[in-house]
């Protein structure tokens, strides 16, 4: 249910004061009820719950030009300004420490509430940790999860291409941004967060026009580990901001997995570092699924359409082999150079050396596996193998 257009304008109104904060905002809630009657209270009830300087700015005239900017916004199709008051505000967001007060989202708000997964990881990703980031989400939105992230370069980027590859068939892919609605960061991924806004959501805390100020991404991790019933690294420096988004998922009850990667590989020690502090090592899509089963009440997978299950508010079917995992019928030479590659990143040479072809033989064998996604070609002229 929506909130009638004066309402919402007395929640935009609570939301804009100066220095009070969510904090503030819902203290005055608690003790007031509605918006409406926050504004309506005396100075002295308000001083009572928020001091005399913020009471000063409840009372003060807000600014009516950015209310009737928002307010159009959330009258265009498509747009909506969910209330912490609103049926379709998610719960789950309850359980975080500072639950904001307002969530601008663009596309479906029911997806907010859905079970999901975050898949979040470095911005310069490697083109593995890419290709993992795209398959592991594709199959997890295919299996009922819908996969939530931060919308930056890299891990992000990915893993919302991979939720939006599975379709129909696919749970969708909510995007936490940190700037207004409105504004895009980065802007190349632009068309990206359109595409989302279309099939799934894109939500963000903050007003319109707030610009990317470096403080909201890290405040933003919250929400992404919020929404989520657990969060998945995919690929990670130490110091990551998606050790961050671990972090609170932890202190949440959220449950923590890490995509293990070579010990050569910078990015791949945030990684290490979680599995050592307890997350859960998975090699599969499958492993993230079978953990939150039980968390989910979902019951082991039967044969049903999607269709029918998502009706019922169940987990789809497990598909029988998703397009990136599917077997792939290797000759004995593709064989012999994937297991020459192995999985640290090898040079072309090497590689030759190993399995005892020419270069120009090795070639016609390693361009259809990094076509079918076996494996990456990565700066430096090295490849990984990526299954």
């Amino acid at each position: 249910m929506t909130a009638p257009a004066d309402d919402l304008a007395d929640w935009l109104r609570l939301a804009c004061i100066p220095g009070v904060g969510t904090q503030g905002q819902r203290a005055l809630l608690a003790a007031f009820g509605l918006p409406g009657h926050i504004f309506a209270a005396g100075r002295g009830a308000l001083a009572a719950v928020v001091g005399g300087q913020a009471a000063d700015a409840v009372l003060a005239v807000p600014a009516h030009e950015d209310i009737e900017r928002t307010l159009a916004w959330a009258s265009e199709a498509g747009n909506r300004v969910l209330t912490l008051a609103d049926a379709d505000y998610p719960r789950q967001l309850f359980d975080i420490t500072d639950p904001p007060v307002l969530l601008y989202v663009k596309g479906e708000p029911a997806l907010l509430s859905r079970p999901g997964i975050a898949l979040v990881g470095a911005r310069s990703a490697t083109a593995a940790g890419e290709a993992n980031a795209e398959a592991f989400a594709r199959t997890l939105a295919q299996q009922g999860l819908v996969v939530v992230s931060g919308l930056a370069l890299g891990i992000d980027a990915a893993a919302h291409r991979g939720a939006l590859a599975a379709g129909s068939t696919g749970a969708g892919t909510v995007a936490v941004i940190g700037t207004g609605i409105d504004r895009i960061y980065p802007a190349r991924n632009a068309a990206l967060a359109r595409e989302i806004a279309a099939a799934g959501a894109v939500v963000s805390e903050f007003p319109l026009g707030t610009p990317p100020l470096q403080h909201n991404f890290p405040r933003r991790n919250r929400l992404i580990a919020g929404l989520a019933e657990g969060v998945l690294v995919v690929e990670a420096a130490l110091g990551s901001g998606s050790l961050i988004t671990a972090r609170l998922a932890t202190e949440t009850g959220r449950e923590v997995f890490a995509i293990p990667g070579s010990i050569h590989s910078p990015l791949s020690r945030g990684c290490h570092r979680l599995i050592r502090d307890g997350a859960k090592l998975v090699e599969t899509a499958e492993d993230v699924v079978e953990e939150l089963r039980g968390r989910l009440g979902w019951p082991a997978p039967v044969a049903a359409s999607v269709k029918d299950r998502r009706s019922r508010g169940a987990a789809p079917a497990v598909p029988a082999a998703p397009p990136r995992q599917a077997a792939l019928a290797l000759d004995g030479e593709r064989t012999r150079v994937l297991e020459a590659i192995g999985h640290d990143p090898v040079d072309l040479d090497t590689i030759a050396a190993r399995c005892g072809l020419t270069v120009d033989a090795l070639y016609a064998i390693l361009l259809p596996l990094e076509l079918e996604g076996r494996l990456a070609k990565l700066p430096g002229g090295r490849f990984q193998r990526i299954t």
